[in-house]
């Protein structure tokens, strides 16, 4: 039996993240709809003087809009500093130890339920929410809230949700999780809201264009000089690269090699500045180790378990069994070996529609 955490008609203060886009918009209308005394809050990430940074003002400027017309209290918090120590570092280290990180998983564990949440319980508000598709609710029988993926698979994002906390999932609210996209939209229209026809947001909030490289290179001129060797797995060398931080595992575009056959990056060495290219059947392994680890429906399983596991965003999820090796670290088997496993990315465990957890990638299993 499960008791619901979503939207409950009374006076309790919520605080909403709103970035000015559609889905957190209509979130904080469906909730000032249900009772709550909604205070509208947009976080400024990256300092909107920085060149760099995609439109902090314009943000702003949008959530606000949205405020004053449902009539609710607008703040902006500035989170730049603590963001770019949390988000921004971990970014930069993990491209200069030749991993490739997820900075929104990051950020939604550390700032979006981490650092907010400690605001807001400093601030008198009972809640948090934003506008992710995705369902929690607290599960009678364990004490423990539990996520579950959206009603639209399409706009699930229980995928960056993995390293949330107990506390954070008591204070959460996620007003989208029995809605779609067409439905969110349709609202907006409906309520005459100004986020109603924006487009969907960039994937990494903080790189323009998303262009990653572009970001790296102008806050590290370093970078400009870390040309180095390509080299098949027997040791030959078949090319040079324009830095190993540039390339991720899996890829076969722009890597510069013409060998008479389709060649994929197989291996990124960042302390010999190497990069392995082979062929794609070199790119399936059979598990991973994984670090960081957070389980959300128990501390920790008593035993090997059998969950599906996805080790991208956009993966479907394949059958695997994971064992706990250390207090956050677990060993993780495939029924069939998996393509471009990848250091730095998440890798996510399900049982169903039950988020399990999950945690970093840290080690291919060949």
């Amino acid at each position: 039996m499960q008791q619901d955490n979503q939207i409950i008609s009374n006076q309790e203060a919520v605080i909403v993240g709103m970035s000015g886009g559609v889905d957190s918009s209509v979130s904080a209308a469906l909730l000032k709809k249900s009772g709550y005394d909604v205070i509208g809050m947009t976080m400024v990430l990256w300092k909107a003087d920085d060149p760099s940074f995609p439109g902090a003002s314009s943000a702003v400027a949008s959530a606000k809009a949205v405020c004053d017309l449902l009539e609710i209290e607008h703040q902006v918090w500035d989170l730049s500093e603590i963001f770019s120590a949390t988000v921004i570092d971990y970014f930069e280290k993990e491209y200069l130890a030749g991993r490739t990180p997820n900075p929104c998983v990051h950020c939604n564990r550390f700032i979006k339920w981490g650092e907010v949440i400690r605001r807001a319980k400093e601030s008198g508000a009972r809640h948090v929410a934003t506008g992710h598709y995705v369902r929690c609710a607290m599960n009678a029988e364990s004490g423990r809230y539990e996520i579950r993926k959206a009603l639209d698979p399409k706009k699930d994002q229980s995928y960056v949700l993995w390293g949330l906390s107990q506390e954070a999932l008591s204070m959460a609210l996620f007003p989208l999780s029995d809605s779609d996209k067409t439905r969110t939209r349709a609202l907006a229209k409906e309520w005459n809201l100004p986020s109603a026809h924006h487009k969907e947001s960039q994937e990494i909030c903080f790189t323009p264009d998303d262009n990653y490289k572009k970001f790296l290179l102008s806050r590290r001129d370093e970078l400009c000089h870390l040309q180095g060797n390509i080299r098949t797995a027997d040791g030959r060398i078949v090319g040079k690269h324009d830095g190993y931080l540039f390339y991720t595992i899996g890829q076969r575009r722009g890597v510069g090699v013409s060998m008479n056959r389709p060649v994929y990056v197989t291996a990124i060495d960042a302390k010999s500045n190497v990069i392995t290219v082979g062929q794609e059947e070199e790119l399936f392994s059979k598990g991973l180790r994984a670090a960081s680890v957070n389980f959300i429906p128990f501390e920790r399983p008593a035993e090997a378990m059998r969950i599906t596991a996805k080790i991208r965003y956009n993966d479907p999820g394949h059958p695997a069994t994971i064992t706990q090796t250390d207090n956050d670290t677990v060993e993780l088997f495939f029924d069939e070996p998996q393509r471009a496993i990848t250091p730095g990315q998440s890798a996510v465990f399900y049982r169903d529609d039950l988020l399990i957890g999950g945690g970093i990638i840290e080690q291919i299993i060949q």
